[in-house]
């Protein structure tokens, strides 16, 4: 996704996942030094990822469909790499907060293509900026509501106290 804010952290990391966490930035490396030996690689089972996120295979496989994962099909099973496990941590934390798949995929497009730090931190920084635009949008939306609804709630006792004397 974005370099790394300290050295084995993806953007914000939760403690529950830093045990976990493999860093992207080193991604090629890992996959050049494994390529010799499949034996070493990690790889994750659907059923794996499925049960460490709590979330459903289907689920999984529609990230794949779009896109923003990239397992092994090679064997008779699908493979995923610790790339994959990151991506989809990543996704499910991004949804967490609100961030849609497209700004998911925008974030792991510019990581990929080589662009330097700093471009990735101001593309990061512009989608924060819009994600707290909308965030603080849907929040005036909802104070304007809680008013009407307060105003309807008012207007119906008052009936109510009309119509009960």
């Amino acid at each position: 996704m974005l370099r790394q804010y300290a050295p084995d952290n993806i953007l914000i990391v939760t403690s529950k996942d830093q045990h976990t966490v493999t860093d992207l930035k080193h991604e090629s490396e890992f996959e050049a030094d494994n390529s010799a030996s499949e034996t070493n690689e990690t790889s994750y089972s659907i059923t794996q990822l499925s049960q460490e996120f709590n979330i459903s295979s289907r689920a999984i496989r529609f990230y794949e469909d779009k896109g923003l994962l990239n397992p092994d099909r090679s064997k008779y099973r699908r493979a995923y790499s610790k790339r994959d496990r990151v991506r989809l941590m990543l996704i499910l934390r991004g949804k967490r907060v609100g961030f849609s798949l497209d700004e998911s995929r925008e974030l792991f497009d510019i990581y990929d293509s080589g662009t330097d730090e700093a471009t990735q931190l101001q593309h990061w920084f512009k989608l924060l900026q819009k994600h707290e635009d909308r965030l603080e949008q849907n929040k005036r939306d909802i104070e304007e509501l809680l008013v009407e609804v307060k105003n309807a709630k008012a207007h119906c006792q008052e009936f109510i106290k009309t119509t009960a004397t």
